[in-house]
Protein backbone atom coordinates (compact mmCIF):
# COMPACT_ATOMS: atom_id res chain seq x y z
CA UNK A 1 0.00 0.00 0.00
CA UNK A 2 3.05 2.54 1.10
CA UNK A 3 4.69 1.72 -2.59
CA UNK A 4 1.24 2.31 -4.09
CA UNK A 5 0.98 5.95 -2.11
CA UNK A 6 4.06 7.25 -3.34
CA UNK A 7 4.33 6.05 -6.78
CA UNK A 8 0.95 8.10 -6.95
CA UNK A 9 2.72 10.94 -4.44
CA UNK A 10 5.31 10.40 -7.44
CA UNK A 11 3.00 10.67 -10.41
CA UNK A 12 1.64 13.65 -9.25
CA UNK A 13 4.39 15.57 -8.65
CA UNK A 14 5.64 15.22 -11.77
CA UNK A 15 2.13 16.02 -13.61
CA UNK A 16 2.00 19.44 -11.56
CA UNK A 17 5.76 19.91 -12.37
CA UNK A 18 4.82 19.50 -16.04
CA UNK A 19 2.17 21.49 -15.83
CA UNK A 20 4.02 24.74 -13.75
CA UNK A 21 6.44 24.41 -16.44
CA UNK A 22 3.51 25.22 -19.31
CA UNK A 23 2.31 27.82 -16.78
CA UNK A 24 5.29 29.85 -16.21
CA UNK A 25 5.24 33.25 -16.96
CA UNK A 26 7.85 35.75 -16.62
CA UNK A 27 7.42 37.98 -14.12
CA UNK A 28 8.20 41.40 -16.24
CA UNK A 29 6.88 40.78 -19.64
CA UNK A 30 3.95 38.13 -18.78
CA UNK A 31 5.02 35.68 -21.56
CA UNK A 32 5.72 32.00 -21.13
CA UNK A 33 8.77 30.68 -19.62
CA UNK A 34 11.17 29.29 -21.28
CA UNK A 35 10.59 30.59 -24.92
CA UNK A 36 12.23 31.29 -28.04
CA UNK A 37 13.91 34.54 -29.62
CA UNK A 38 16.81 35.55 -31.47
CA UNK A 39 19.61 37.99 -30.99
CA UNK A 40 18.94 41.35 -32.49
CA UNK A 41 22.69 42.31 -32.41
CA UNK A 42 25.79 40.72 -34.03
CA UNK A 43 27.27 40.46 -30.53
CA UNK A 44 25.54 40.01 -27.14
CA UNK A 45 27.25 39.78 -23.73
CA UNK A 46 26.37 36.71 -20.99
CA UNK A 47 26.59 38.30 -17.56
CA UNK A 48 26.70 36.51 -14.54
CA UNK A 49 23.65 37.86 -13.15
CA UNK A 50 20.94 40.76 -14.76
CA UNK A 51 23.27 44.31 -14.51
CA UNK A 52 26.32 45.47 -16.23
CA UNK A 53 27.96 45.55 -12.51
CA UNK A 54 27.79 41.09 -13.03
CA UNK A 55 31.05 39.98 -15.10
CA UNK A 56 30.86 39.03 -18.62
CA UNK A 57 30.98 34.95 -18.48
CA UNK A 58 30.02 34.56 -22.60
CA UNK A 59 29.73 36.48 -25.76
CA UNK A 60 27.47 35.45 -28.39
CA UNK A 61 28.67 36.69 -31.62
CA UNK A 62 26.21 35.96 -34.44
CA UNK A 63 23.25 37.96 -35.27
CA UNK A 64 19.70 35.92 -35.25
CA UNK A 65 21.23 33.15 -33.76
CA UNK A 66 18.54 31.79 -31.75
CA UNK A 67 18.28 31.28 -27.66
CA UNK A 68 16.05 30.10 -25.31
CA UNK A 69 14.87 32.92 -22.62
CA UNK A 70 14.50 30.73 -18.95
CA UNK A 71 14.09 33.73 -16.68
CA UNK A 72 13.18 37.20 -16.71
CA UNK A 73 14.64 40.18 -13.88
CA UNK A 74 14.13 43.91 -15.06
CA UNK A 75 15.17 44.20 -18.44
CA UNK A 76 17.42 41.64 -18.79
CA UNK A 77 16.37 37.96 -19.73
CA UNK A 78 18.85 34.55 -18.64
CA UNK A 79 19.34 32.98 -22.39
CA UNK A 80 20.90 29.48 -23.20
CA UNK A 81 22.10 28.75 -26.85
CA UNK A 82 21.73 25.04 -27.92
CA UNK A 83 24.94 23.94 -26.60
CA UNK A 84 23.48 25.17 -22.86
CA UNK A 85 25.34 27.72 -22.13
CA UNK A 86 24.31 31.94 -21.55
CA UNK A 87 23.85 33.87 -19.10
CA UNK A 88 21.64 37.29 -18.31
CA UNK A 89 21.26 39.48 -21.64
CA UNK A 90 19.97 43.13 -21.83
CA UNK A 91 16.49 42.94 -23.38
CA UNK A 92 17.18 45.14 -25.98
CA UNK A 93 19.76 42.91 -27.97
CA UNK A 94 17.05 40.29 -28.31
CA UNK A 95 14.25 39.86 -30.78
CA UNK A 96 11.16 37.83 -30.79
CA UNK A 97 11.54 37.31 -34.71
CA UNK A 98 12.34 33.24 -34.65
CA UNK A 99 15.00 31.84 -35.88
CA UNK A 100 16.46 28.38 -36.19
CA UNK A 101 19.73 25.77 -36.09
CA UNK A 102 20.13 23.05 -38.46
CA UNK A 103 20.91 20.27 -35.99
CA UNK A 104 21.60 17.90 -38.80
CA UNK A 105 24.21 17.58 -41.42
CA UNK A 106 22.63 17.69 -45.11
CA UNK A 107 19.48 18.66 -43.88
CA UNK A 108 16.85 18.48 -46.67
CA UNK A 109 14.33 21.45 -47.50
CA UNK A 110 11.50 19.95 -49.13
CA UNK A 111 9.15 22.08 -51.37
CA UNK A 112 6.28 20.61 -48.89
CA UNK A 113 6.06 19.72 -45.53
CA UNK A 114 6.14 15.84 -46.94
CA UNK A 115 9.14 13.26 -46.79
CA UNK A 116 8.05 12.75 -50.74
CA UNK A 117 8.07 15.66 -51.88
CA UNK A 118 11.01 17.45 -53.86
CA UNK A 119 13.99 18.26 -52.42
CA UNK A 120 14.89 21.95 -53.19
CA UNK A 121 17.92 22.37 -50.65
CA UNK A 122 20.40 20.81 -48.43
CA UNK A 123 21.76 23.12 -45.49
CA UNK A 124 24.78 21.94 -43.03
CA UNK A 125 24.63 21.43 -39.55
CA UNK A 126 25.15 24.79 -37.91
CA UNK A 127 23.41 27.22 -40.49
CA UNK A 128 20.91 29.66 -39.11
CA UNK A 129 17.57 29.49 -40.87
CA UNK A 130 14.54 32.19 -40.29
CA UNK A 131 11.82 30.51 -39.09
CA UNK A 132 8.38 31.01 -40.72
CA UNK A 133 5.45 28.72 -39.06
CA UNK A 134 5.64 25.19 -37.95
CA UNK A 135 2.56 22.44 -38.39
CA UNK A 136 2.68 18.49 -37.89
CA UNK A 137 6.37 17.73 -37.27
CA UNK A 138 7.31 20.12 -39.98
CA UNK A 139 8.71 24.05 -40.17
CA UNK A 140 8.82 26.36 -43.19
CA UNK A 141 11.83 28.28 -43.01
CA UNK A 142 14.31 30.47 -45.36
CA UNK A 143 18.06 29.74 -45.13
CA UNK A 144 20.37 31.72 -47.45
CA UNK A 145 17.66 32.38 -50.22
CA UNK A 146 16.45 28.52 -49.94
CA UNK A 147 12.67 28.09 -48.98
CA UNK A 148 10.66 24.96 -48.29
CA UNK A 149 9.97 22.75 -45.39
CA UNK A 150 12.14 20.82 -43.00
CA UNK A 151 11.54 18.75 -40.02
CA UNK A 152 11.09 20.07 -36.73
CA UNK A 153 13.30 17.20 -35.47
CA UNK A 154 16.07 18.41 -37.00
CA UNK A 155 16.08 22.18 -35.74
CA UNK A 156 17.34 23.29 -32.48
CA UNK A 157 14.97 26.36 -31.99
CA UNK A 158 12.00 25.21 -33.28
CA UNK A 159 8.81 23.53 -31.38
CA UNK A 160 7.82 23.95 -27.61
CA UNK A 161 10.66 25.31 -25.60
CA UNK A 162 12.19 22.79 -22.68
CA UNK A 163 13.69 24.11 -19.60
CA UNK A 164 17.54 22.93 -19.41
CA UNK A 165 18.39 20.69 -17.01
CA UNK A 166 21.37 23.10 -15.85
CA UNK A 167 20.33 26.91 -16.08
CA UNK A 168 23.23 27.58 -18.17
CA UNK A 169 26.35 28.70 -16.66
CA UNK A 170 25.03 31.72 -14.74
CA UNK A 171 24.14 31.24 -11.33
CA UNK A 172 20.84 33.69 -9.96
CA UNK A 173 20.35 37.14 -10.06
CA UNK A 174 21.41 36.99 -6.14
CA UNK A 175 25.30 36.05 -7.28
CA UNK A 176 27.86 38.47 -6.10
CA UNK A 177 29.66 40.78 -8.42
CA UNK A 178 33.14 39.99 -9.57
CA UNK A 179 35.61 40.55 -11.95
CA UNK A 180 36.69 37.78 -14.40
CA UNK A 181 37.75 37.06 -17.95
CA UNK A 182 34.89 36.55 -20.89
CA UNK A 183 34.08 33.25 -23.08
CA UNK A 184 33.52 33.87 -26.72
CA UNK A 185 30.73 31.56 -28.25
CA UNK A 186 30.60 31.58 -32.07
CA UNK A 187 27.99 29.95 -33.93
CA UNK A 188 29.25 28.05 -37.34
CA UNK A 189 29.05 31.08 -39.94
CA UNK A 190 25.82 31.05 -41.72
CA UNK A 191 26.21 29.11 -45.24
Amino acid sequence: MRAVLLAATAAAGLAGTAQAQEQALGPETGQPLPRWVSMKAPEANARRGPSTGHRIDWVFRHRNMPLMVTAEYGHWRRVVDREGFGGWVHYVLLSRNRTVIVDQDLMPIRRSPSEEADIVAEAQEGVIAMLKECEAGWCRITADGARGWARESALWGAGDPVMPERDAIAPPPSAPLGEGAALSAEAPPAE
